[in-house]
């Protein structure tokens, strides 16, 4: 059995999309961000970097969403092909992609637009730009082909989902209409019995819903309120 500590965002949203999709039993432990829960001296021994999601597999824990998607992808052999040494470069410098710009620069993009206070009108403009750079890059390289990596439904489609499900909270109500390609590819993934498991845990009733100023000063601590 694995333990995922999870919140109901991108990155752990996920992890639950690649378990269901390997059929490996696990337990769902709520940690509510928005109460400030991964902060909890217990949560801070599992992940010092005190962020969600974090598993605890036959007492190994791991942290971070892409370390995850390694990990279970070499334990069960699945979503995560070995191939040539070219395939698995590929499938690296994808992941990373995913890792180091789509998601960060999202994350960012999140942030500047919806909670940063003014002035702000830079960053928004910095990330936004970024992002978009980012989804363009996705749906050029999806217009040609179904999955992102060696023609493989793989641990990178999964992680490049968390972050573009989301689209138009992160750009704007227009986004899918500029990546047709990108939004199809979320839209097969959204649509599996898995996709459809992993996007409901929003909708779990075990987490706070509203983003109050408690929320706030929980995610974005460098205020100085806690």
């Amino acid at each position: 059995m694995i333990d995922l500590y999870y919140h109901f965002g991108p990155n752990p949203t996920k992890i639950v999309l690649f378990l269901e999709e390997a059929g490996l039993p696990y337990k769902l432990v709520p940690v509510d961000t928005f109460k400030g829960d991964q902060f909890t001296p217990e949560f801070t021994r599992l992940n010092p970097n005190n962020k969600v999601p974090v598993i605890v597999d036959d007492g190994i824990v791991v942290f971070d969403s892409s370390a995850i998607l390694i990990h279970l992808g070499e334990k069960s052999g699945q979503f995560y092909p070995v191939g040539t040494a070219e395939e698995r470069a590929e499938l690296r410098s994808w992941l990373m992609f995913a890792a180091t710009g789509l998601g960060p620069y999202c994350g960012q993009a999140v942030h500047f637009r919806h909670f940063a206070p003014e002035p702000k009108d830079y960053a928004v403009n910095r990330y936004m730009f970024e992002a978009r750079r980012h989804y363009a890059i996705l749906d050029d390289r999806l217009s040609e082909r179904e999955w992102i990596v060696n023609g493989q439904y793989s641990i990178v489609d999964m992680a490049v989902w968390g972050w573009t499900r989301n689209i138009d909270f992160i750009l704007g109500a227009d986004a899918r209409q500029e990546y047709p390609s990108l939004m199809a590819f979320v839209d097969r993934i959204s649509e599996r019995p898995a996709g459809r498991v992993a996007a409901s845990l929003r909708d779990s009733g075990v987490f706070k819903q509203s983003y109050d100023q408690e929320a706030h000063d929980h995610m974005y601590r460098h205020g100085g309120t806690q």
